[in-house]
């Protein structure tokens, strides 16, 4: 039933399938449907999701370096909407691997100006060379992990960027429960969804990633986010201590 649905799934998107086919659909969805596809369901997400972030990223102030600064890399900021969950003077490092949310960034950014924005690396998750090791005080990833080529490779470069007692904070949708019905609409959903959302994968277990992960102290809770039609509901939110 799941190859039945996916087919039906993919024949209902075959314009796009053809488009991918041609070389057509990657550039333009990175260029210009991703970004604005990203932009319009942040702020829906971010609205079912804003209690949990707050609770998140209270403690971000506790992990000041010695010189009392917050240091802050985030991998994949798209249009900045963790902005405002930052804590006044601290410094913003932006890294993605889409150049293509400048307008939107340039918008928070506007809107943020209790924070110092230091610079914008166009950057893979699983390749952050350009950051120094050991130089940040936070790392910040949130609905990222989905789409890396290598879960594992992100978090060994995020490890490695991190200064020691620095922590790196997530939330992430993941793999619902594998007898439930979400699992199984998830299963239908995966090809498809994958080639339209810029290789977003739906039923990534990250929490198995997180703790095979050598962080020193590690904080995982699992929550539901439920938006319309969508079936990314479960979550996993926390932070690891490096």
């Amino acid at each position: 039933s799941v190859l039945l649905l996916r087919a039906g799934l993919a024949l209902l998107a075959w314009p796009i399938y053809l488009l991918s086919f041609l070389g057509i659909w990657e550039p333009f969805c990175r260029k210009v449907f991703f970004p604005f596809f990203l932009e319009k369901i942040s702020g829906v997400h971010e609205k079912k999701s804003k209690k949990h972030k707050q609770e998140l990223f209270r403690n971000l102030p506790d992990f000041r370096g010695p010189s009392g600064e917050l240091r802050l890399l985030e991998i994949g900021t798209g249009s900045g909407s963790n902005f405002q969950f930052y804590p006044p003077g601290c410094r913003v490092t932006c890294s993605d691997i889409n150049p293509n949310f400048q307008e939107g960034l340039s918008r928070n950014m506007k809107k943020n100006q209790h924070l110092h924005y230091e610079q914008f690396l166009v950057a893979a998750g699983e390749d952050l060379r350009q950051v120094p090791s050991g130089s940040v005080d936070a790392v910040v990833c949130t609905l990222v992990l989905c789409s890396v080529h290598s879960v594992s490779s992100t978090l060994r470069e995020v490890l490695r960027v991190l200064r020691p007692g620095g922590a790196f904070y997530f939330l992430e949708h993941v793999a619902a429960e594998h007898s439930s019905w979400m699992y199984f609409w998830q299963q239908v959903c995966y090809p498809t969804w994958k080639l339209v959302f810029a290789g977003c994968c739906l039923t990534r277990e990250l929490w198995k990633n997180l703790e095979e992960a050598k962080f020193s102290e590690l904080k995982i809770q699992h929550i539901s986010v439920a938006l319309p039609w969508m079936p990314i509901e479960p979550h996993i939110v926390g932070y690891g201590v490096k």
